[in-house]
């Protein structure tokens, strides 16, 4: 039998600081699993939905990008066991809407129909708490439907595996689904947070031949260089000009922002070349607006795509993350600048505002 009461952050609301709580967890019902957490990484969106920038029901428990152990199962579950090593998926797909049907699951529009359900109660007082982005994973344990988890590959770390469910596939696919990145290519990534680091070991192993990595942060760039970066430019107003002398005054063949401000994804599409890819994965808030002119976008010729998720399948960019790990090829470690504990998720929070570190891992 599992515990009734397991410690949790909590986000009471919209604004509000985190708040470490006991909360009361049911045991799985039909078509759900609960998972003990082995680690559970801070993401940027974390920050984005405590802020109100992305909306979520409240109160809630955060946390999107885990990995851990099956616990126990309910009625119908066969494709993971009491024992097993889970990643969790935050947006699993329906199967059945138009995104669906026509092969892309990253925009499922029932993708987030679990974070509006209640699943668990604060133990002081019985409150309903939601899952935010579905799986709470700021918690020792949570519960989660069935599609939310798939095992984990073999030859990944438990612990390590957490940054999978975001980190990785957002940086990976923005490199291989999105920009698809040909080896020779030379490639900006905008910002050396968690992802901007995934997307640089990613655009390394595509094979580029030049990876600039661009972050407010001087103190990032060993951070960056060690992922893959071969060159590093400190962002200012000059950020495009410095890219194209870096490039035969050319600009890169593909840019990837990561950070979701407007200044950064105009300058990123900026400092492409003529016939560039843009790819923009940072989430910005509705009050960040980028413009052009009609005359430009003929001239240039560039292309500007967004990017949810990495445009990945999880279940099938799982094995290919895993063969990469197990080669060497990819350092789920080296994404990590922190490992805390729940209550250091609010100074995770404040270093990202700050522009500081890399990704902060909760280690339970």
């Amino acid at each position: 039998m599992s515990r009734s009461t397991v410690r949790a952050a909590v986000l009471p609301a919209v604004g509000a600081p985190l708040e470490l709580a006991d909360i009361e967890l049911p045991e799985p019902g039909p078509g759900q699993v609960r998972v003990e957490l082995a680690a559970a990484g801070v993401c940027h969106s974390d920050l984005s939905l405590s802020d109100g920038t992305m909306r979520v029901p409240v109160p809630a428990v955060l946390g999107h990008e885990g990995a851990g152990t099956v616990v126990s199962v309910g009625d119908g579950v066969t494709h993971v066991a009491p024992g097993d090593g889970v990643v969790l998926n935050w947006a699993p797909s329906c199967g059945r809407c138009h995104a669906c049907t026509l092969g892309e699951v990253w925009l499922c529009a029932n993708a987030l129909a679990g974070a509006g359900d209640v699943y668990a109660k604060r133990a002081a007082d019985g409150y309903d708490l939601y899952p935010g982005l579905n799986v709470a994973a700021f918690a020792e344990e949570t519960v989660v439907a069935a599609n939310c988890v798939l095992p984990v590959p073999d030859g990944v770390p438990l612990t390590d595996a957490a940054l999978l469910g975001c980190a990785v596939l957002t940086g990976y696919g923005a490199v291989h689904h999105s920009a698809r990145v040909r080896e020779g290519e030379t490639v900006a990534v905008y910002g050396v947070g968690g992802v901007g680091l995934a997307t640089i070991q990613a655009a390394r192993i595509a094979g580029a031949s030049k990876i600039v990595a661009v972050d407010v942060s001087p103190r990032k760039e060993e951070l960056a260089r060690k992922a893959g970066a071969t060159d590093y430019v400190i962002a200012s107003e000059n950020t495009a000009r410095e890219i194209r002398a870096l490039t035969g005054k050319q600009g890169v063949d593909v840019a990837v922002e990561c950070v979701g401000r407007a200044v950064t994804i105009r300058t990123a599409w900026e400092s492409t070349r003529r016939g560039g890819r843009t790819t923009v994965v940072g989430i910005g808030g509705k009050d960040q607006q980028v413009t052009f002119n009609a005359l430009e976008l003929f001239h240039w010729g560039r292309t500007l795509a967004g990017c949810v998720y990495g445009n990945c399948d999880p279940a099938q960019d799982l094995p290919v993350l895993a063969e990469h790990v197990r080669t060497g090829r990819l350092d789920l470690g080296a994404l990590v600048t922190d490992r805390i504990g729940l209550e250091g998720i609010p100074a995770a929070f404040d270093a990202m505002v700050a522009g500081k570190g890399g990704r902060a891992l909760v280690v339970f």
